[in-house]
């Protein structure tokens, strides 16, 4: 039997450079309605689907990533006394489309998972042919509409607001229904008519939670492939780094 040390994960998505300006803001502008931020500090963290592999890699879990070669900048202005985002700027949001001929050996992995936020990086078409080449487990956590190209992945993650844009697709087929896992932020998690609750903390940032819970469910369904145990596990994943001010890491001890 495989040791869990040895197995390894393949994220496939988009990823981008997280930037937090903190700031004093204790007045407003003269010119217009709006508070003036004067900056004191600046954070820089690594984003979306490279934020889904630093949280697997300090899980305990190898994890490689196939990512976009442009670089996608969200940069916020954060009120450091309230932690309160201001305004938030994106640059360079849409990026080139995969080379699918690029990607590794797909049977050296024991899970793939798509993090695809939309960019431009995954098409519809690229990921229902690179999970239908899979023969190991396959997670999704997707902004697009649901539909039969999603056939192929064994999970998929999305949030309520996305769930509520693919309500119709996902009543309509039984086996999408099947295997899509709703997160709700304090309202827990819905998977198969069933809700999975959380513990109720005080929330200080929740970027890149969405990231720490998909890292935490594939951490666990690797190590047991119980579902049910997995949801369980990625939830205390994402309640713990709520309570974190920025996009910040699973402590793994302290779970």
């Amino acid at each position: 039997m495989e040791r869990l040390s040895d197995m390894k994960v393949l994220v496939i998505g988009e990823t981008c450079k997280d930037v937090f300006i903190y700031g004093d803001v204790n007045r407003l502008s003269p010119e217009a309605p709006i508070p003036v931020i004067e900056p004191k500090r600046k954070v820089i963290n690594r984003g979306m689907a490279e934020n889904v592999k630093l949280n697997i890699n300090a899980l305990g879990l190898q994890a490689d990533l196939i990512t976009n070669s442009e670089e996608i900048i969200k940069t916020r202005y954060v009120d450091d006394s309230y932690n309160y985002i201001l305004l938030r700027v994106d640059d360079n949001d849409k990026v080139s489309n995969i080379n699918i001929e690029t990607l590794p050996n797909l049977e050296t992995f024991d899970l793939v998972v798509f993090a695809d936020y939309n960019k431009g990086f995954l098409k519809k078409q690229d990921i229902h042919l690179i999970s239908s080449k899979c023969k190991c487990p396959t997670f999704l956590d997707t902004k697009k509409k649901l539909g039969t190209w999603c056939e192929h992945i064994s999970y998929i993650k999305i949030n309520y607001q996305e769930y509520l844009r693919s309500k119709t697709q996902i009543q309509k087929y039984e086996w999408l229904k099947n295997k899509t896992i709703v997160t709700r932020g304090p309202n827990g998690c819905d998977f198969n008519e069933k809700n999975y609750p959380t513990k109720e903390v005080g929330v200080k940032d929740v970027a890149g939670a969405g990231d720490s819970f998909l890292a935490g469910l594939i951490f666990k369904y690797i190590h047991t492939y119980d579902i049910d145990q997995s949801i369980e596990f990625a939830n205390r994943c994402s309640t713990q780094v709520v309570q974190m001010r920025g996009v910040s890491i699973i402590n793994k001890n302290k779970l």
